[in-house]
């Protein structure tokens, strides 16, 4: 009887499962990094302005149409009056040397009293801040609906810029 309580002990011990003995584990450590930029910046140049320049305009109306060199140009029945100075705005914008950025601009309108004039401005797509700075320009093309009122015309617009 002794050897089958022996046989018997020595089973259940070779069937059991193996378990891990205590204290057998790893550790490792995992790695973190996070980096801090400058914010970006942007700031109108002063004295700057989309500026469709000085025209005329007969009943049929036309557009002026002022590219990112600041060059005017009038079509339809709109004419550009001679020593007119059309420009281009400009801006400038700040933040991390070499970081490429968006820029995104809305539409606008100018007005002088009731009379309202509509426009619709380009810009670069993006920019690089090749040494932390970087300036572009803001055109536009301006639609003139024919027998406005004579005066001078003021509006705004907006102008966002974003880290890629």
């Amino acid at each position: 009887m002794k050897k089958f309580a022996i046989l018997a002990a020595s089973a259940a011990v070779l069937s059991a499962p193996a378990m891990a003995a205590p204290g057998d584990s790893a550790t490792a450590q995992g790695a973190a990094t996070a980096e801090v930029v400058a914010p970006i910046t942007l700031t109108h140049k002063t004295g700057a302005a989309l500026d469709f320049g000085t025209f005329t305009t007969g009943t049929n109306g036309g557009t002026v149409t002022v590219d990112l060199t600041g060059t005017g140009v009038a079509d339809n029945d709109v004419t550009l009056i001679g020593g007119s100075a059309e420009a281009a705005d400009l801006f400038d914008v700040t933040g991390d040397a070499n970081r490429s950025f968006a820029i995104s601009t809305t539409a606008g309108s100018v007005t002088n009293g009731t009379d309202t004039m509509a426009f619709t401005t380009s810009a670069p797509a993006s920019g690089t801040l090749a040494s932390g700075t970087a300036t572009f320009a803001v055109g536009g093309v301006l639609t003139v609906a024919g027998g406005e009122s004579a005066g001078e015309y003021n509006g705004t617009y907006d102008v966002t810029v974003s880290y890629n």
